[in-house]
């Protein structure tokens, strides 16, 4: 993966997230979005558990014995962050364009890095990102039309818009606690194992609401071909990116890596339109530009932290969702 340049690493994370992400979407009609957040959690946990057993099997270890109960609290924290968020962006996407959630995800990055920032011109970001998000709020029931997948009689409802606009905001704000409590975690437990512990913890808080969701989420659940897509949901949309952004924060600075994670909307909305026949109007493809101009321009004025592992000192980390 060395003779990998960082750009073909990060490109293909974006697309690997977004592709499962257009799969759990298709999958809509057969399973609701609790339950596919569900088959992504638990396959994704499984699958870096065993991918990381052995340093896995040595953090819970040491927590037993040392009976370190804040370091676990952080990781229940961390974990119920993550399984919120997203439950949320699932919830968001079954309702409006996949492009349109993850723009109005990306708020939540953009606002941990002006925060954190001290300098004049992060305004100029924040009144660029606020532009993006009036242009979609005078979008109406249009965002309800393509994206409005979950839900009888949902297409070109006004009310379909506006819950995935507030489950997006949802998600939002969860990256924006994952952020933290992903340095957090880092600075508690070695390589993966924090995450792969939230991970397991994110899958047990939306269970329940999977086993719940109504008639969609039973019997098909079942079905090989549901429970192989979401193992591939759960494999692209947070095993092969993880990896692939982990070792691209070991070779190029965490502001660099967070402007070319900006692109990651408008991959969005073209894997929506691919994948699930989301067209955007062209005032949409504005606003997502505004968003992506200001994350990027906030992650380049961000200052690296010098000496954090790369769990705390990414920008953007993995994407936990969609």
């Amino acid at each position: 993966m060395r003779a990998v340049p960082p750009s073909a690493l990060v490109v293909t994370g974006i697309l690997s997230v977004q592709i499962g992400a257009g799969l759990a979407g298709r999958m809509f009609g057969q399973v609701t979005p609790a339950v596919m957040t569900g088959l992504r959690l638990w396959t994704s946990a499984a699958l870096m558990a065993g991918f990381g057993a052995r340093g896995l099997a040595r953090s819970v270890g040491g927590l037993v014995r040392t009976r370190a109960w804040g370091d676990a609290a952080i990781a229940g924290a961390f974990g119920l962050t993550l399984g919120i968020m997203n439950f949320s962006i699932y919830q968001s996407f079954a309702r409006i364009p996949l492009g349109i959630a993850v723009t109005i995800e990306f708020l939540g990055p953009l606002a941990v890095a002006v925060a954190s920032s001290r300098r004049l011109i992060d305004l100029l970001w924040v009144g660029l990102a606020g532009a993006g998000v009036a242009l979609l709020s005078n979008g109406g029931t249009s965002l309800a039309g393509p994206g409005a997948r979950h839900g009888a009689g949902a297409a070109g409802s006004a009310g379909v818009a506006v819950t995935g606009l507030a489950f997006a905001l949802v998600a939002a704000a969860g990256w924006a606690a994952y952020i933290m409590l992903s340095a957090a975690t880092g600075r508690r437990f070695g390589g993966s194992s924090g995450l792969v512990i939230a991970m397991v913890v994110a899958a047990v808080v939306v269970t329940p609401a999977a086993a719940v969701s109504g008639p969609a989420g039973h019997g098909s659940l079942l079905r090989p071909e549901v429970i192989g897509i979401g193992a591939a949901v759960g494999l692209l949309s947070s095993v092969i990116p993880y990896r692939l952004e982990l070792e691209t924060l070991r070779r190029i600075p965490a502001r660099i890596f967070g402007i070319w994670m900006s692109l990651e909307p408008a991959v969005a909305a073209l894997v929506g339109l691919l994948l699930l026949s989301e067209s955007l109007a062209p005032r949409e493809w504005a606003a997502i530009g505004c968003v992506i101009v200001a994350c990027a321009g906030a992650a380049r004025g961000r200052r690296e932290e010098h000496g954090a592992p790369p769990e705390a000192a990414d920008v953007m980390p993995p994407p936990p969702g969609p």
